[in-house]
């Protein structure tokens, strides 16, 4: 009795503890930064029965840069799968530029490069949170028996094209990269249906990125699967990135799947466990020099429209 006590009453006096229904898996929360009003938190999973030092995947929700939350239900259930194969799993908060803009704006009153002044605004303060958060979890290593040589950026939709983006800006050494712990990269990117987006025309890597894994459907008209470009803007989807990692013979995976839309930024945390599960293993622990291309293509599915421009794109993610 007095035993159950002691137990019953470790768990009242640590409020931000949780387990999950049915797992040893611990879920705690940490506010990692404060900027402004926003208030900016992050969810660690972890099975603290392992005690060795493990990989870290940080996660960026999806939602267009105006809404999503951290911890998701059909993310948890993702989380729960990586962590069962010894990961520890960070999913944060970030601030949402585009936030209440949908409500106020419509499709027809945003022009091209106002689009495109709301998206780069929306995604420099999205990595800036999420390098902000990556330290976060390097200074916190130890202490949560994570190896800070095997962190990986991982992200859907919005949260896909900041983990992109963050990736970039370390190649490129951009200002936001000196967030970082000096010398630190990403051991690798996952992006669910991500893009790049630039303001100076097609992309340049000064340095080579650490492998990357993109999921895409060719038919997806909130986030570009290739490219499309309007003056010096242009947003760069996975095959685009895909072709320019080829060219560098450096590693990346694409997982290309033929008249799928926007569906990718979700159906990999179900459908290709096994798949980001490779990808861990040979391209980031193992680290092997390796490029593959999946190209995945349902029989007697019927074509969908594919050629989206600029407009296109801006409509899908104001209605």
């Amino acid at each position: 009795m007095k035993k159950a006590l002691i137990l019953i009453l470790s768990f009242i006096l640590l409020p931000n503890l949780n387990i999950l229904a049915n797992r040893d898996i611990l879920k705690k929360t940490y506010v990692y930064s404060v900027k402004g009003t926003d208030t900016l938190r992050l969810d660690k999973y972890d099975l603290p029965l392992v005690s060795e030092t493990k990989p870290c995947i940080i996660f960026m929700f999806g939602g267009g840069f105006s809404s999503g939350k951290r911890d998701d239900k059909t993310y948890v259930e993702y989380f729960e799968r990586l962590i069962n194969k010894g990961y520890v799993v960070v999913s944060i908060d970030y601030r949402l530029g585009m936030k209440n803009l949908k409500s106020s704006i419509d499709s027809s009153g945003v022009d091209p490069i106002r689009f495109a002044v709301l998206l780069k605004n929306s995604i420099s303060i999205a990595v800036e949170d999420l390098f902000d958060a990556t330290s976060y979890v390097v200074d916190h290593a130890k202490e949560w028996n994570i190896d800070s040589n095997l962190i990986i950026a991982n992200g859907s939709s919005a949260g896909a094209v900041s983990v992109l983006h963050g990736e970039y800006a370390i190649c490129n050494q951009d200002k936001v990269a000196e967030k970082l712990p000096k010398g630190f990269n990403y051991a690798g990117i996952i992006a669910f249906a991500g893009a790049i987006f630039s303001t100076d025309g097609d992309l340049t890597w000064k340095t080579l990125p650490a492998p990357i894994q993109m999921f895409h459907g060719d038919a997806d008209r909130n986030v570009p699967y290739d490219n499309i470009e309007l003056y010096q803007y242009g947003f760069y989807g996975s095959k685009h990135i895909s072709e320019q990692l080829k060219a560098h013979n450096t590693p990346y995976y694409f997982y290309d799947v033929k008249n799928a839309a926007h569906e990718m930024s979700g159906d990999p945390m179900t459908d290709n466990i096994d798949e980001i599960s490779s990808f861990l293993s040979k391209f980031v622990i193992k680290k092997l020099p390796l490029m593959i291309h999946s190209e995945i293509q349902q029989i007697g599915k019927a074509d969908i429209k594919k050629d989206f421009d600029m407009m296109d794109y801006i409509k899908m993610n104001f209605e």
